[in-house]
């Protein structure tokens, strides 16, 4: 007699997917308000808009990502919480660009077996960091596809929805000639370039295990130090400070692309590479891959991971209140105006279809 085919024995587990879930309640529902209704399990989740009767015109932002080839070093030091943070810092951080607060977060996670405790793990970290940036964990999926993915292979995506009130909406309107560029400290590497970096892990001859000097530690753990949130810092301060014009998220394309894509036609920022020291874990990768530093720096966030765009008059509050939330915080350059014939190879002009403004570095980083 035939042996009977089941679910199970094609590869897909329910029971380790129940069992994952009743692991990650807790960690998720302490991102619950009285807003969030119904509770884990729900088909949809449910979060209770009637708030946004107090706005006159609410705009709703929307960001979705992952977080790169980072996840391969996780799962090779089988440490997974981290990856949660970087996934929930990459999503909001986008969304608090314009000024909008994060409300609401889910998680996809596809897997190649479900590993109840692992899942857990991801998720927890993502409720952590959903806690971190004033976000509700809403909903999520966690999807097993034996015979497409590895039994140890996982991946993880997330989607977050803001708001913001259409007036105080930030971005390259705002900005001005005279504004103040300030940077805001990257706890390292964040979620970007990791192709890069593991290229010259290898290259090196390093394993994860591996303590590198000028690190102070074994490379996995600089390799996972998980994405700064900036998002409750960055709400506070389009709050608080009048004149904040914009924020630029540092992400994939470095530095110089990213502030480009604040920056209005005919305005450019300056940008003073001397104005801070490099984080050893930048020039370390640099040094290792005889990278070029054109190169690094369009890939890499080079120590910044967040910044903003202000007011002269207001650069010293948004520094202040950036050292009282724990996050260093320096002036990085200034706004001027851009008739078009700043010729440079450090001068960056359009990133990611945005064609407005320009970013010009100028000196030398201090390693």
């Amino acid at each position: 007699m035939t042996e009977p085919i089941t679910y199970a024995g094609a590869g897909v587990d329910t029971e380790a997917g129940d069992k994952a879930v009743e692991l990650m309640k807790e960690a998720v529902g302490r991102t619950h308000g009285p807003e969030v209704l119904g509770g884990i399990g729900a088909f949809a989740g449910l979060f209770d808009a009637s708030a946004l009767k107090d706005y006159q015109r609410p705009l709703l932002a929307s960001s979705t990502d992952g977080v790169g080839t980072k996840i391969v070093i996780a799962r090779q030091m089988d440490v997974h919480d981290t990856i949660g943070q970087d996934l929930v810092a990459m999503v909001v951080d986008d969304i608090v660009v314009c000024g909008a607060k994060p409300l609401v977060m889910t998680d996809y996670i596809a897997c190649g077996k479900v590993v109840p405790e692992r899942i857990a793990d991801i998720v927890r970290g993502i409720a952590e960091g959903c806690e971190m940036a004033g976000t509700a964990l809403v909903g999520g999926e966690t999807a097993e596809h034996p015979g497409v993915m590895d039994p140890d292979d996982y991946d993880v995506a997330g989607a977050a929805i803001g708001v913001v009130e259409a007036d105080a909406l930030l971005g390259p309107d705002r900005v001005r000639s005279g504004d103040v560029v300030v940077a805001m400290a990257s706890s390292g590497l964040h979620s970007n370039g990791y192709s890069l970096v593991r290229r010259v892990v290898e290259h090196a001859g390093w394993k994860l295990d591996t303590v590198v000097p000028e690190l102070g530690r074994a490379v996995g753990e600089e390799l996972l130090v998980p994405t700064r949130i900036y998002a409750s810092l960055c709400v506070a301060l389009a709050e608080d400070i009048a004149g904040l014009h914009a924020f630029s998220h540092v992400t994939g394309g470095g530095l110089a692309a990213n502030v480009a894509r604040v920056m209005p036609a005919g305005l450019a920022a300056r940008v003073d590479r001397g104005s801070w020291e490099l984080p050893p874990v930048f020039s370390t990768v640099q040094a290792a891959g005889s990278v070029p530093w054109n190169d690094l720096e369009s890939t890499l966030n080079m120590g910044v991971g967040m910044v903003a765009l202000v007011a002269a008059e207001d650069a010293d509050a948004v520094i202040g209140s950036c050292a009282a939330s724990g996050v260093d915080a320096w002036v990085l350059g200034d706004v001027v105006e851009d008739d078009g014939r700043i010729a440079s190879p450090d001068v960056i002009r359009g990133a990611k279809g945005v064609h407005g403004g320009a970013v010009v570095l100028s000196g030398f980083y201090r390693a």
